[in-house]
């Protein structure tokens, strides 16, 4: 089927007019196909993964500069360390403190009340979303708004970067937990031996590749919001269930000698979301069910008989 060949190529980076040349599609045509899979997508993706509910130990943070026609546009994206899934971004104009509390209000919606190291970059937007957002209700039967609890086993940790005189400084600050809290969460969920924003860069250089307006010396210009949310989410859930990933494989020990034979895996099995690797076809053809309405009563409304009479 020629739209999901061309879907798949845009997914992966394809540049649009080889798409446009060797398929002989007008450019607009090419343009709304990227647009229709990628709201479809964003559907997906909020029903198998923002709807979920996840031990995610350990989540990294980041933000890119995007090239449009009206300006500079800032998008934020978190992934899950242990699994490499990719857990949604945002879109602002500037790099504010919406940007980030909406981010981070993504985040908060997918989490389990369990022990998470958040790492992040020096900018300290994040400080303050992270403690107002993972909080809980206290409900003790009083009337009145109930008391927020913070939730415990937050961590939240921040790797500066400093360039000073050609030479690059590394600060790495825990803004809240302990140490020794820090490097279990870092063991268990794999993330390295201290404290890093490794596993989120390497998410934004496959976006950067597959996206060309995230591209930093490229001429490539996204148009619209509405087209960069399309390839945003496009390339997000393509990554998640279509790609294997290296380093979330399992070893599968065969035979007498311990011969081992690795097991591949996306980041939807490596988090538990699907049994097996979507095809790019299956991703697009995925029923999402629809939020359910209940019917409006458009009947006049019954008459009320009481004692005193007919009202």
């Amino acid at each position: 089927m020629l739209f999901v060949q061309v879907t798949t190529l845009l997914a992966y980076g394809c540049p649009l007019q080889a798409i446009v040349a060797a398929f002989d599609l007008d450019e607009r045509t090419v343009a709304d196909w990227q647009r229709k899979a990628g709201h479809h997508c964003q559907a997906v993706h909020m029903e198998l993964v923002q709807h979920q509910q996840m031990d995610l130990q350990h989540v990294q943070a980041d933000e890119i500069e995007v090239k449009s026609q009206f300006g500079p546009v800032w998008m934020a994206m978190a992934i899950m360390v242990s699994t490499r899934l990719w857990l949604g971004g945002v879109i602002s104009e500037k790099r504010d403190m919406q940007l980030i509390q909406a981010l981070v209000a993504q985040v908060r919606l997918m989490a389990l009340c369990r022990p998470l190291l958040f790492a992040v970059d020096g900018l300290a937007s994040y400080i303050k979303a992270v403690q107002q957002s993972f909080r809980s209700p206290l409900h003790t039967g009083k009337q009145g708004r109930p008391r927020l609890i913070a939730w415990p086993n937050i961590v939240l940790v921040q790797l500066l970067k400093r360039r000073q005189q050609r030479k690059l400084t590394i600060e790495r600050r825990i803004v809240q937990g302990s140490q020794a809290l820090v490097q279990r969460l870092l063991r268990t969920s794999r993330g390295g031996n201290e404290i890093n924003t490794a596993y989120i860069e390497r998410l934004n250089a496959i976006f950067r590749q597959r996206l060309s307006c995230l591209a930093r010396r490229s001429r490539a210009l996204t148009r619209t919001p509405d087209s960069l949310i399309a390839g945003l989410y496009l390339v997000g859930t393509v990554y998640n269930f279509c790609t294997w990933h290296e380093s979330v494989r399992l070893p599968l020990y065969v035979g007498h000698r311990g011969r081992v034979s690795w097991v591949k895996r996306t980041p939807a099995i490596a988090a538990a979301l699907t049994d097996h690797r979507w095809t790019v076809a299956e991703l697009l053809m995925f029923n999402v069910p629809t939020a359910y309405h209940p019917p409006q009563r458009r009947s006049r409304p019954k008459k009320i008989v009481c004692q005193c009479g007919l009202i």
